[in-house]
């Protein structure tokens, strides 16, 4: 399949910016008050009800919905304020020219909420880049790495998996991708990947100078 025939699914935090900085400890800090407040816990317990929930299912929501009933709008509206978010995103600028030198249909596929997700992309000046943005509402809170959320994602753009590019932070999350038939790049310094990836790279930028092992 020729490059521009592809269709690249990108992850957005810590792959098309770095959230490690500002954004990432300030949601933890949100998550960790809500359920305090919520749940009636310690802050202690409140941390570990977070990374418990994190682990099992790919998202701290989806355990709190499960088993505490907590309303997801409610939650991910109240863990996603932002006093100062431009001062916030940590992006590089060529990102850009990255996206425009990239051949085909580019969506982005993310666990974040739909609000934060466009603001982040307005920030970095490329949200008209993207033909659609595909967040955890839009998912019906089906989140990577459940395969339910791929599957939706795939049915409502009418796209066939080997048609697809999934580039993702997260190695968990690029499995069901390669299952269902993607192709797979793995974002970040690990120094060994899973064998359901395809294609390791340090950085976003250089995805264009490896179209060639996809």
């Amino acid at each position: 399949m020729t490059a521009a025939a592809r269709v690249w699914l990108f992850d957005l935090d810590n792959t098309l910016h770095d959230a490690g900085p500002h954004i990432f400890p300030h949601i933890n800090h949100s998550m960790r008050e809500y359920i305090e407040r919520h749940l009636g816990v310690d802050e202690t317990e409140a941390t570990r009800i977070r990374q418990h929930y994190w682990s099992r299912y790919g998202a701290t929501l989806t355990g709190l919905v499960r088993h505490h009933g907590i309303d997801p709008h409610h939650f991910l509206a109240e863990t996603h304020r932002f006093d100062d978010l431009p001062r916030m995103v940590v992006f590089d600028r060529a990102l850009r020219a990255m996206l425009a030198r990239l051949p085909g249909r580019k969506l982005v596929f993310s666990n974040a909420p739909q609000d934060y997700a466009t603001a982040v992309l307005d920030i970095m000046g490329v949200r008209h880049m993207f033909d659609a943005v595909w967040s955890i509402e839009r998912l019906r809170f089906q989140q990577k790495p459940r395969v339910a959320g791929f599957r939706r994602l795939l049915e409502r753009e009418r796209l066939r998996p080997a048609q697809c590019v999934m580039i993702e932070d997260t190695p968990a999350n690029l499995r069901p991708a390669r299952q269902l038939g993607m192709k797979t790049v793995l974002i970040g310094s690990a120094p060994r990947a899973p064998a359901w990836v395809d294609l390791r790279l340090q950085s976003v930028l250089d995805l264009p100078r490896h179209l060639g092992k996809l």
